[in-house]
Formats: C-alpha cells, structure tokens, sequence
C-alpha cells in the first residue's frame, strides 16, 4: 500500500506524524511519501517538500506567493500520480490540500483530508466544494461531520491528538519546581505565533505588553514561548530592548510545558489557544492582521463565527477575552491578565471547562483516524 501524506505547518506535521505512526502499526509494509516536516519524516514519511513550501498565511501574502505556490501544485500533482498510491491525505492546510484533492479526484485518485476547515467560522460557502473534492473527512471536533452531511460527504470526529498527548505532560508543580517559581509567584507566557508575519506584527506589541506586566506585577516570571530558536533572534530583532528591560526569558519549542506551567497566557490566535485550554492555562487571545487582509475579510464577509479562539468556539461563549487588531493594545492585554490573576473562581470554572472538552477529545485520534483511513480503502476496493 502507498500513501501520500500531505502536511503544511508544524501543528499538521504532528498530526501526521501521529497517523503515520498508527498506519504503520497496522499495515507494516505500507509506504508513505509527500509534504513531510520533521515529526513526519521521524515517523517514516519520505519528504518530496518541506513544511516550508507552504508557511504563507493570510489573503494579501498568499496573493504575492500564487505563482510559486501554483508551480508547487502542479508540479506535486504530477509527482502523485507518476508514483501511482492508493489514496492522498491532506492533513490541514485546506486551501492547498483541497485544491490538490479536487484535482486528483477527477483522476480517479481516493482523496482523504484530515482536519475539517473550520468552515463553522471563515468562509461557510466551501462546505459543498469541499465535499466534492473528498471520499473522506476526518475531523478534529464532534460538531463538524454534521455540516457536511448535508452534501453527502462521508465526516466521521477521530478526537483530536493534542487532548490524546496530555497524558504524557509532567505535572503542573514539577513544571513549576523546574522553573525555578517561588509559591505563589505567577508565570505569564506570552506567545507571538509561529510564522514571520506573526512575529513582526505581534513582537512589538508584546514587548510594549511586558513593561506593562512588570510593571503591574513585579514579582511575576515573564516568559515568551517561541516555536523555534531561530525565532529568538528575530524577536530580539524586533522587540529586544523592551524584552530586557521588562526581564522576559524567551524559550524556544517548549510551548505545551511552559503553558502548563503558567498561571496565564497571552496568546496570539490559533492552535495554540486550544493548548492551552486543554491544559487549563487561562487565556487573553489577541490578532494582528496586516490592514489589507484584515479590510478584505470584512468588506467580504468571510468571518460568520462570533469567536476566533477555540476556547470560545468549543464553549460558544466567552470563555476568554479576544482583542484583535487595535483592540490589542499593551496596555488591554495587561487589563486582561490582571482580570483573571485576580479571580481565583474564575480561574477554577475555566479549568472545569477545559477537563470537560480534554475528556470529549481525548480518544486516540491518530488510530481512529487510521483505522476509518484502511476502512474507507477496503472499501474502495472490494
């Protein structure tokens, strides 16, 4: 059997990675190959790109990347098919993956993606185009299969893999101990995002936000979580003397520990918001979009969710305090931390909320996405 795995970003190459894993496990011999990061490739799928093929986010910089990103299309297509598998996976990554799938399909090729497009927020009319392109969906949460059920598209919720990997986390005081925290001592950890645009929109603003947290808070530790140390650099780059002068220790590819360690996080959105909820680390969620992006998504409507962090979404209130695009000032987000360091019962609804949605997710998502996968394949050929 061969397979092509197609991830675009650091949270799809660790779902991936899980998949690969449990594919292996049930089918020894199996082969897998496409866009591949590093967990991918240590789970045994032979890489033809990198993530960085795809590390462009947001309408304007897609535009400017079209061009590359439509030769890398067309040139993996024709990869695919030359190498003849029996399904493509994209994991994530929709507005790449679907476009490839949709392609491949017409070629007679199974088409599979993993990790609905969260369609219940941006861009609502793609549910029947998406469901065109598939024989199969895989979803991380148990109220998307129903939206594409409709249009006829074979959903199944496999659990999502982040709420599966707690059980691997040390506990919160021996975090806390390692970090060398007094009692009583709050940890704020401030996360900028993961790719370039993020940090230089977002490393100012949170080096402005640190001042404001030293300053409120003396005594606390402030840590900046960053996804790799190449970023520490560009950090420092952007937002050094303020970091120094409010002592922020920048950390680098130990975002779930350091979150579970923290007594708040101030985070940029995205996947990282549903982290820290499932570690029950509470949350202040802020955004930057560059102006042009942010003007398009309104003026087109694209945004129909009330919410843009996961916490909320999940929960359908709010849960955490979004502030986004001039809304996130340093001087709102520091409020916003004050707000929940200072009510310990709030802090103690917010971790009964997060147990419950870790207890509904947290149901082996890599297997159960494995075993729908060969399931769905059998079928195809009997």
């Amino acid at each position: 059997m061969r397979l092509v795995l197609s991830a675009g970003e650091a949270s799809g190459d660790q779902i991936a990675a899980d998949l690969a894993l449990a594919l292996r496990q049930r089918h020894p011999g199996i082969e897998l190959a496409g866009l591949a990061g590093p967990r991918m490739q240590a789970a045994g799928v032979t890489p033809w790109y990198g993530l960085d093929a795809l590390n462009v986010m947001g309408l304007t910089e897609v535009i400017s990347h079209l061009p590359r990103l439509v030769r890398l299309r067309r040139e993996y297509r024709h990869r695919i098919l030359a190498w003849q598998p029996d399904a493509f996976i994209g994991i994530d990554a929709p507005d790449f993956n679907l476009g490839l799938a949709r392609q491949l399909r017409r070629r007679g090729l199974t088409t599979i993606h993993y990790v609905s497009p969260s369609v219940w927020a941006w861009r609502a009319h793609r549910i029947g185009k998406i469901a065109r392109s598939l024989d199969l969906l895989l979803t991380l949460f148990p109220f998307e299969p129903e939206l594409y059920r409709p249009h006829g598209l074979d959903a199944r919720f496999v659990g999502h893999h982040l709420a599966d990997s707690l059980s691997e986390l040390e506990d919160r005081d021996s975090l806390r101990d390692k970090a060398g925290l007094q009692p009583g001592q709050p940890m704020i950890a401030l996360l900028p995002g993961s790719r370039d645009g993020e940090l230089q929109r977002h490393a100012a603003l949170l080096g402005a936000t640190a001042k404001a947290l030293r300053a409120r808070f003396p005594h606390a530790m402030l840590v900046m979580l960053l996804a790799s140390k190449a970023h520490k650099a560009r950090v420092l780059e952007l937002a050094g003397r303020d970091l120094a002068e409010a002592q922020v220790t920048l950390v680098a590819n130990s975002t779930r520990t350091g979150l579970r360690a923290a007594d708040l996080a101030i985070a940029a959105s995205g996947t990282v918001t549903l982290e820290a909820f499932l570690v029950g680390c509470p949350l202040v969620v802020y955004y930057r979009l560059p102006p042009a992006t942010y003007w398009l998504a309104r003026t087109l409507r694209l945004v129909r969710s009330r919410f843009v962090s996961l916490p909320n979404i999940l929960s359908n209130r709010e849960l955490v305090p979004e502030r986004l695009q001039d809304q996130a000032s340093a001087q709102q987000l520091a409020a916003d931390a004050g707000a929940w360091l200072e009510n310990p019962e709030r802090i103690a609804a917010y971790r009964t909320e997060a147990g419950k949605w870790c207890r509904q997710l947290a149901l082996g998502a890599g297997d159960r996405a494995a075993s729908a996968i060969l399931e769905k394949l059998d079928k195809a050929r009997s």
